[in-house]
Order: structure tokens, then C-alpha cells, then sequence
């Protein structure tokens, strides 16, 4: 069994494999119906209450592997049946109660909600509670406590919250696609829409219609597959039927030496590769959308790079990212990336056709700089931009500040929205240590970003201003 770090990922893989296998063969819509019972085989249950209901929130697992409903294209997505039991969290009463006399928590309830047992410790009717939180400020022994569900404590944004039938509720308005409830989420009904079959299909037309298609590698594949080294994965995604491999860290390399040259010519920037990150300042700090790099992220600049090699080139962005699914979406992206997967759908595509990964031959990749590797973790992108700006002799101030998850971004957006100083530069990355740590990922840990820095320290290229395509096939 391929290593991931829950079985939530596991069983999602499972219907994605499935999904594709079926796909290759082009006999899915015959078959779509029977993934559940393949996955979840007679009458005994393993993973709720009866067969029945994990074949029906299979079903809707497998929906959103072949995509979904295509007039809804929002990437996060949840599957109320699978919602339905996850604990409701909110304010309870927990052991620390004494049972006291006072009943300060009764007093302070305006809505009748608290009552008491035979031995006097208090008690919440979640029927009449609001969740104020009064009953808990009122209590001298901190015994009623706020359990928020991993989704809501999750999400940093405040994008979720509980429906009125109990399932989560996610506010698209709030939401930056970040992928943070998809991987917090223990029963998986927080999950990512799937473009899986949108690259098989690009994949089996190339072969039939004679197009190349490209795979755009994030840098972050260096902590992923650790079944296998770094090499055999990128054959591996060659025998998927892709053309060639272009490494997003080439893309990093051009954004940092450009981003150089626009934070010398406006004087301050934040970063524009976290697809996240500017979703996040675009919607809650609008006033500073003007100080976001106006280069396209690294995905979208390589892949630009690949389309100006050949136009009749089709590409896939691969990597760690949720938020990817969104950004290939937006209207200065069309028509250069034309879709997305993560790491966990890739694993999906290898095992779909039998690819036995760790058996294969290695197949190098050689375009990028080591700074441009380390776009992959938090810091690596301020590093890239100052060495950018040291090769090109510039005397800039050069002041990053580096935020590593959204509650880091949040306070230092806020003091540039007051005026507070905040350095020349905001490196913002939504997840907490980088794109190693992506929702997408198949594991999550310092581990990834140890692999990180050897893929880099591996790199033939010493300087980001020498590095360029080269398409290998």
C-alpha cells in the first residue's frame, strides 16, 4: 500500500483510481455506478453504520472524481451525507464541572438552554443553545468549553460554518480553496473537485490527434512518493502517455528575477505564486490588490513559456495545490494552463494503469535553479527574489517579510493596511510551511521539506538568470 497519511486519503484515492482505470478504457459510463460496491464489497460495514450508506456517500465521492456538476465550479465542495456524523461541537459541558451552587452558566443563558442532572452538573440542550458563549464566560471553573469541528477550526479564513440540518457550510465568498478542511476533515466531507478525467481525455486525444502534452511538475514532488526516488516518478509520468516535463521551478526562477525587477521599479510588492495567498488579499484586504506581483504565478509563467514553444501544446499543471484548480480558471490563466491535478490524483493515474513506479529507470530533470526549487517551501520564494535582485547588481533595500500560513499573512497585511511598516516585500503562503504542506499531498511533515532542499542542493544551475526551457521528451 502506497504511503499516505490517513485513511481518509486512502478510500479517496481508491474512487479516483477507479474512476480512471475505467476512464483508460473508455468504458466509465457503464461501469460508473458499480465503483461503489467495488470499493466497498458485500453486506458487512467498515466504515459506517450499514453497507448501504457508505455505498450512497461512495456515490457521491465518485461524482465529484469524474467532476462533478459542471455548472458549479467551485473547487471545495462537501458531501452532506458524509457531514451527518461528524460531532456538532459547539459549547458542552465537560468533567471539570462542580456542580455548584451558583449556577452562574443557568443565569447567564437567556434562552433556557442549561439544566441540571441529579448530582448538579450542568447541562447544554443543543436544541435551545445559540452558541452566545455567555454560559462559558460565566463559569468560575471554565468547565463549558467551545468544540469546534475540524473543518470550522481548520479553515483560517472563517469560511465554515454549520448548516441548518448540521452538515458544514462553506462560505464561497470567504473561501481561498486553500485545501486546509479537505485535509482536516477525519470522515473526508470537506473534499476537491476532480479534473482527472478532463487529463485522461487531453492525454488520449494527443496520441490520436498528434498534440504534445506537457506535465508542469511542482517542485514540491521532491517530498512526495517516497516509495520511489524523484527520477522514476518522472518517467513514471511520462508512460501516463505526456510528452514531456517541465519543472514549475524553471517558472519560479523566471517570477523571481521579473518580480526583481518590478519590486525595484514600485518600491513594494507581495508575492503573486500562492494562488491562495492572493485570493485571500483579494477578498479581505482589496485595498492592497494593487501591491500583488502582476506576474502570473511560476505554474502559469512556465506554461506560458511551454505555449510560446509550441501553441498547439496542451498543459497539466501537478502538485500539491487545491487552490491550483481555481487559479487555472482565472481569466488571465486561459489558455495557458489547461488543467490541473495533485499529487494524490497522480498516484491514482500511475496505479490505474499498473505503473510500477519503483521499478522504473530514472529520467532527470535539469531546467531549474536551486532557488527556484525552493519556491516549494515557505522563505524560498523571498530568497529566490533577493539572490534575482544580487545577480543583477541591483542596490535595492531588499526587506522581505515571510508569512508562513494565512494567520501569519493576516497580521502583516494588516499592518501594511494601516500604514504600520511591514518591510519592501510579502512572501504570503496559505499553507503553514509552504507547498510542501498542501492539501494535495499525499504526506504532510518537516520531512518534505528536508527532500525540498536536497532536490534543490541537486540542481546543475547555480544562477536564476541562466536557467531556461528545455523541453525534454
Amino acid at each position: 500500500m502506497h504511503k499516505f497519511d490517513t485513511k481518509v486519503q486512502l478510500l479517496k484515492y481508491k474512487v479516483l483510481r477507479e474512476v480512471a482505470r475505467l476512464a483508460w478504457t473508455d468504458s466509465l459510463l457503464e461501469n460508473v455506478t458499480e465503483i461503489p460496491k467495488v470499493i466497498a464489497p458485500g453486506k458487512i460495514p467498515t466504515m459506517r453504520c450499514c453497507v448501504y450508506k457508505e455505498r450512497a456517500i461512495l456515490s457521491e465521492r465518485v461524482r465529484l472524481a469524474v467532476g462533478g456538476n459542471r455548472h458549479n465550479k467551485k473547487v471545495i465542495q462537501v458531501i452532506d451525507i458524509a457531514c451527518e456524523d461528524c460531532p456538532a461541537g459547539g459549547y458542552e459541558v465537560t468533567s471539570a464541572c462542580r456542580g455548584c451552587l451558583a449556577h452562574r452558566c443557568e443565569e447567564a443563558c437567556r434562552r433556557d438552554a442549561i439544566s441540571f442532572d441529579r448530582t448538579q452538573k450542568a447541562y447544554i440542550d443543543k436544541s435551545k443553545c445559540v452558541e452566545c458563549g455567555a454560559c462559558a464566560k460565566a463559569c468560575p471553573y471554565s468547565a463549558i468549553h467551545n468544540y469546534k469541528r475540524p473543518c470550522e477550526q481548520s479553515c483560517k479564513v472563517g469560511a465554515i460554518s454549520m448548516g441548518k440540518d448540521k452538515e458544514a457550510v462553506i462560505d464561497y465568498e470567504k473561501c481561498i480553496a486553500c485545501g486546509a478542511c479537505v485535509y482536516a476533515c477525519p470522515f473526508g466531507a470537506v473534499t476537491d473537485r476532480s479534473y482527472i478525467l478532463d487529463v485522461i481525455d487531453l492525454l488520449l486525444k494527443s496520441g490520436r490527434e498528434g498534440f504534445k502534452v506537457y506535465a508542469l511538475v511542482a517542485p514540491s514532488i521532491a517530498g512526495q512518493f517516497s516509495y520511489a526516488a524523484l527520477g522514476q516518478v518522472v518517467t513514471a509520468i511520462k508512460k501516463l502517455g505526456f510528452s514531456g516535463i517541465a519543472e514549475v521551478a524553471l517558472g519560479a526562477d523566471m517570477v523571481a528575477r521579473r518580480e526583481a525587477e518590478e519590486l525595484e521599479e514600485k518600491g513594494y510588492l507581495t508575492s503573486s505564486c500562492c494562488p491562495a495567498f492572493v485570493s485571500y488579499v483579494e477578498k479581505n484586504f482589496p485595498a492592497l490588490k494593487e501591491h500583488i506581483s502582476h506576474n502570473l504565478s511560476p505554474a502559469g509563467t512556465v506554461a506560458r513559456a511551454v505555449k510560446d514553444a509550441d501553441p498547439t501544446a496542451k498543459t497539466v499543471f501537478i502538485g500539491p495545490c487545491t487552490a491550483k484548480k481555481a487559479e487555472f480558471q482565472r481569466e488571465e490563466y486561459a489558455g495557458l494552463i489547461d488543467s490541473v491535478i495533485t499529487f494524490e490524483e497522480l498516484q491514482a493515474l500511475f496505479d490505474s494503469k499498473e505503473i510500477s513506479v519503483d521499478a522504473l529507470e530514472e529520467t532527470s530533470l535539469e531546467d531549474a535553479s536551486p532557488y527556484g526549487r525552493r519556491f516549494a517551501r515557505s522563505g524560498g520564494v523571498a530568497e529566490a527574489v533577493s539572490r534575482a535582485l544580487q545577480e543583477t547588481g541591483s542596490k535595492f533595500s531588499f526587506d522581505p517579510v515571510v508569512c508562513s500560513g494565512i494567520e501569519e499573512c493576516r497580521a502583516a497585511l494588516f499592518k501594511v493596511s494601516r500604514g504600520a511598516p511591514a518591510g519592501t516585500f510579502i512572501e504570503g503562503m496559505a499553507c503553514v510551511g509552504g507547498c510542501v504542506s498542501g492539501a494535495g499531498c499525499l504526506t504532510h511533515g518537516e520531512a518534505n521539506r528536508g527532500a525540498v532542499e536536497r532536490y534543490a542542493a541537486d540542481s546543475a544551475k547555480g544562477e536564476i538568470l541562466k536557467t531556461d526551457l528545455s523541453l525534454k521528451e
